[in-house]
């Protein structure tokens, strides 16, 4: 595997947290209506990753989160080492992505979250998430791959944002990067394992809508 892979990743997942965490403090330094700063968190989030996909799916296939690495796996498209190095990857770009986050608007560097995100409704939201993600995922794989798909992706996500009740964090790496960032997206260090463990369910379920629903 070439080492423009992972640097690939690095960067793509490190730019999605980045924007991700940094809309959020714009949105909150600017307006008190929630609804305003979710829609400024949810465009900041869609238009990077639309980004983010056109530019960098090419070179690494635009994974930029662990479960999508972990449905690769599991398909048998990358082996357990390579997926292994990018789930890796991904953690660090995301860190990455919150510190840049976090200095850009005046915080330390690193910090620890205290918004906290529990309860059995936000589980199912996560695993709905992520679901629907790696569904729309393995559709756009179905039909081949092509640059024109890039907006697929973006448009679950960007959808998602409005109907579910945690507005889809679907990331594990992001996810856990959020924890470093004490801001309207952050999430505290003790809620990070419930989205997890809901995000990786959400992957299989979604692997497995895939199969009843998919023809290759």
């Amino acid at each position: 595997m070439k080492r423009s892979v992972f640097f690939a990743e690095l960067i793509g997942t490190m730019v999605l947290s980045a924007s991700i965490l940094g809309s959020g403090m714009m949105a909150t330094g600017i307006t008190d209506n929630g609804g305003v700063q979710l829609i400024i968190v949810m465009l900041g989030t869609v238009l990077a990753l639309g980004l983010l996909i056109a530019t960098l799916g090419p070179i690494s296939g635009a994974h930029f989160n662990p479960a999508v690495s972990l449905i690769s796996f599991l398909t048998k498209e990358i082996k357990a080492g390579v997926a292994a190095l990018m789930v890796l990857t991904q953690v660090v770009g995301a860190i990455l992505g919150a510190i840049i986050a976090n200095l850009m608007y005046g915080h330390s560097a690193l910090e620890s979250a205290s918004h906290e995100r529990t309860g059995s409704a936000l589980f199912f939201s996560e695993i709905i998430a992520t679901a629907g993600l790696l569904f729309v995922i393995l559709a756009m794989s179905n039909v081949g791959k092509s640059s024109g798909h890039f907006w697929a992706v973006p448009a679950w996500i960007g959808s998602a944002y409005f109907f579910t009740s945690s507005t889809t964090f679907a990331n594990p790496a992001v996810t856990f990067a959020r924890a470093f960032s004490d801001s309207y997206a952050g999430i505290a260090l003790s809620s990070v394992g419930l989205f997890v463990i809901a995000q990786l369910i959400g992957a299989l379920v979604g692997l497995g809508a895939s199969k009843l629903v998919l023809k290759k």
